[in-house]
């Protein structure tokens, strides 16, 4: 029997009604950075850690902790309870909370999240269909997808922004923040606020400014919403870069979630390890949110990864482990720290038209340089890769291309005749 062919066919879809969503500006960037062939290129793009090679660094000590694990004859891969590994929801909690006492453990309700984001998703579902607020409060600038998160898991909630960025400085803009937030929130808002290195600005409130927000959260009852990206990523110490979250608590009189992320100060980006946690009022409070959250969980990914959640947990629960990994924090904050230093003393030392201090006083991963898009967009074609809002990723610096990025910032600069944070002249 013979094969007849048959006559082609025009075909439609269901979904050619779709628009093409836009692509990731900081993916698609990594990906014209692998394409460009120069021999000298540097990406100043993705927020993960680059020794002083340019390559990824996997902590020592978990490189330690991954092979204990492989011998362990106790290992298997068996599913965790919809709230994640015990073990490691307790190690979350006490690097998060400062070993809380057994009043304040009373009223935090934890559960393992699919790293931060999921934990920010979940902790927006679970505010929309509970608190059922009409507002959530966004620093400007945020992480971009704090806004598709919100878009997504809780689409019914406006978001606002309140001023965070001095462009005129690259500074803080702390009096506009309080400003717009005083006069324009309402009770019953949410606040979402970055604990520690804020992204992307690398911008934090001092501790006095922290209290003031707080002041402000406890008077126009506006609910706080962290999220925890960088503990001890940002200064090192671990309980310094928890401080405003813990003085938060310390009132006594708000309630609050955290979304907690392990990807930064662990290494572990591909092993989406987080945590998400909520400070109720009392434990029957706590017990009732969190049986929700746990529902929500079920629904979504019904069991966290494990893999990731030993190795945190096989660290923070061993003494001796930790130690190690306090360690490899200090390598990681320092050497960014020193980046830091070695661009400033590069610009200062082309003289390169304006104010840069900018640069060493922020902190953590991210730098807001005051670059102007088109500034950035110059960069490019001097084959320096960063975001057009002018956002650097310091860990792409290293000892072989500070100085070329410099040279390069400061050529687009003086071309362009438009410096960032001007000197102020007496």
């Amino acid at each position: 029997m013979g094969y007849t062919r048959e006559e082609p066919v025009e075909r439609t879809s269901l979904f050619n009604h779709l628009e093409t969503m836009p692509g990731d500006p900081i993916f698609g960037l990594m990906t014209q950075y692998a394409k460009d062939p120069a021999e000298f290129k540097a990406s100043l793009t993705i927020g993960v850690y680059r020794d002083e090679e340019g390559k990824p660094w996997v902590l020592p000590t978990v490189k330690k902790v991954e092979k204990m694990i492989a011998e362990d004859a106790a290992t298997n891969h068996e599913y965790l309870p919809m709230e994640g590994l015990p073990a490691f929801v307790k190690a979350a909690q006490d690097l998060l909370f400062g070993n809380p006492s057994a009043a304040l453990s009373s009223r935090i309700g934890s559960l393992q999240t699919i790293s931060g984001t999921g934990a920010v998703h979940l902790g927006a579902r679970f505010l929309n269909d509970s608190l059922h607020p009409k507002r959530i409060w966004v620093s400007d600038p945020t992480w971009g997808n704090h806004h598709a998160i919100f878009d997504i898991a809780a689409p019914e909630v406006e978001q606002k922004l309140y001023p965070y960025y001095d462009a005129e400085t690259c500074s803080l803009n702390f009096s506009g923040m309080m400003k717009t937030l005083e006069e324009e929130a309402q009770a019953g808002d949410l606040i979402l606020l970055h604990a520690c290195a804020h992204n992307p600005t690398g911008i934090d409130p001092t501790k006095e400014q922290w209290k003031q927000i707080a002041d402000l959260c406890e008077k126009k009852k506006l609910f706080p919403f962290f999220d925890s990206a960088y503990q001890g990523f940002a200064s090192g110490d671990v309980d310094e870069d928890a401080w405003a979250v813990r003085h938060f608590i310390s009132r006594g009189t708000l309630e609050l979630v955290v979304a907690q992320s392990f990807s930064k100060n662990f290494g572990l980006y591909g092993q989406r390890v987080g945590a998400f946690h909520i400070v109720a009022g009392d434990e029957q409070a706590r017990d009732k949110a969190l049986s929700h959250l746990i529902y929500l969980q079920r629904a979504e990914i019904s069991n966290p990864p494990v893999y990731g959640a030993r190795i945190v947990a096989w660290i923070l629960q061993t003494p001796e482990l930790k130690a190690e990994w306090e360690q490899d924090l200090l390598i990681m904050s320092g050497r960014i720290k020193t980046m830091r230093a070695a661009l400033y003393a590069e610009l200062q030392k082309l003289q390169t038209p304006g104010s840069w201090e900018h640069i060493v006083n922020q902190n953590g991963m991210f730098s807001y340089t005051g670059l102007s898009e088109k500034q950035v967009l110059a960069l490019r074609k001097e084959h320096i890769y960063l975001l057009t809002s002018g956002r650097a990723s310091i860990s792409g610096l290293n000892r072989d291309n500070v100085a070329l990025v410099a040279k390069a910032i400061d050529k687009v600069v003086r071309a362009s005749g438009d410096a960032p944070a001007p000197a102020i002249t007496a």
